[in-house]
This record gives structure tokens, sequence and C-alpha cells, in this order.
């Protein structure tokens, strides 16, 4: 990590995790908007949090914190709009009121319904595995249905909602074998891994994506240990 004085001289600034799912949401915007920034990484042990991000983000004590003009932007999705309102390039989200609506309605249903039922299939055992289970695939269906033939949720570019589904990506995959358990599949959601692919092959997800390897050894500790934090 580089020193404070350093850390006053960048515009914008994010404390993160390499391996966070919700830190790599913002870089995602960061990068479609073609922001420069300062990496602050936070130490990669968890329920080690840094004077840094305790000083930014004292009520949560979370990443991702964006650090703009020495204000700190906390929570993913309020940092996602935060972007898109600030910096006009690259919209995340659609330009019409009701659409907007609707790109925030379905990020905060990621983040309310299917992140959580992810994390306690992967974390939970027997009967509560196969219901939680059931929940997800409940959700996915749903999330599959509203993609109603476009390329992203976002329609022909990514958008909000794609951002926010970034763990149904590697993330999940990563799970999956760690947990033994199968959730997104060929079979059962067509629509969705179709997405999923189109999603990874775009340059600036590509970009943002962590080391499969590495996220197998992180993920496998943690499961030995607390669950993670749903969201941030």
């Amino acid at each position: 990590m580089a020193g404070e004085a350093d850390h006053e001289e960048a515009e914008v600034k994010l404390i993160g995790i390499w391996g966070s799912p919700f830190v790599k949401r913002v870089k995602i915007a960061l990068q479609m908007k073609g922001i420069k920034y300062e990496d602050i990484e936070e130490p990669d042990v968890y329920g080690i949090k840094s004077p840094l991000l305790l000083q930014y983000n004292p009520v949560h004590k979370k990443v991702p914190v964006l650090i703009h003009r020495g204000k700190p932007i906390v929570e993913s999705l309020v940092i996602l709009e935060y972007i898109d309102e600030t910096w006009n390039e690259s919209p995340i989200l659609p330009s019409d009121p009701y659409q907007r609506s609707l790109a925030r309605f379905w990020a905060k249903y990621l983040d309310e319904k299917l992140i959580p039922a992810i994390w306690k299939s992967c974390w939970s055992k027997g009967k509560e595995q196969e219901e939680k289970m059931e929940e997800c695939f409940v959700i996915l269906k749903t999330l599959e249905d509203e993609l109603n033939g476009n390329k992203f949720f976002g329609g022909e570019t990514i958008g909000l909602v794609d951002i926010a589904a970034n763990l149904l990506t590697v993330w999940l995959d990563v799970l999956e074998q760690i947990a033994g358990i199968n959730l997104l599949t060929v079979d059962r959601f067509p629509i969705l891994c179709r997405w999923r692919d189109d999603y990874v092959n775009c340059t600036v997800i590509k970009d943002n994506l962590p080391s499969r390897e590495m996220l197998l050894a992180f993920f496998s500790g943690q499961l030995q240990a607390t669950p993670p934090p749903t969201t941030t």
C-alpha cells in the first residue's frame, strides 16, 4: 500500500480486496468510463481492517470504498450510480427514468435475493442446502425470464444489472466446485449461460476477472471459517 502522502495525490481512489466481486463491480465501471484511479488493496486476511478503511467507512467497515476528491462513497451499487452520475461517458444506467428504475430494481434484487441464496447454498449442508438451492433456481429462472431475448440485461450493451450480476461468472464457478453443487447449468438455464459467455468475453470484464486458482485457494479457506458477508 502506498503511503499517506501518495493517497492524497490521486483524485479518485478505490479501497478494495483483489477477489471481491463487489470491488470488481466498481473497477469495471471505472474502466468503462476510462477513469484513472489509485488502487488501494486491503490486507488479504479475513477480518483484518486497515486504518484507512476504518477512517473512510467507519459504519460498515467494508470494501469497496470509492474516494473522490477526499470524499468517501460506500456500498458498491451506490458507488456505481455515483460514478455514472459524475462521469457521462459510457452510461451504465439508461437515460429513461422508468428504465433506470427497473435497472435499480433488478440490481437490488440480485443483492437482496440471489447473492444471499448463493452464499447459503454453498455454506450450508443437508436439508438447508437443498432448500437454498431450490431458492436459487427460482431466482435464476426469474432473471433468465427478465433477459427476454436481449444480449445483456442492459440491452445490447453492459449496464448496471450486468455489472451487479458479475458473481455469476468465475466466482460462482469456484463456489460450486468447492461446495460440490451445481446451480447455473446450461440444461437448466441456457439463456443465462449464454449471457455469462457474452459477458465474460467483453474486454472490460476479462480485465477484471480474478484468477480462478487464487479464488479457489481463498474460498476453500473461507469455507472452513465464518461465511463472508453477503453484499457490500
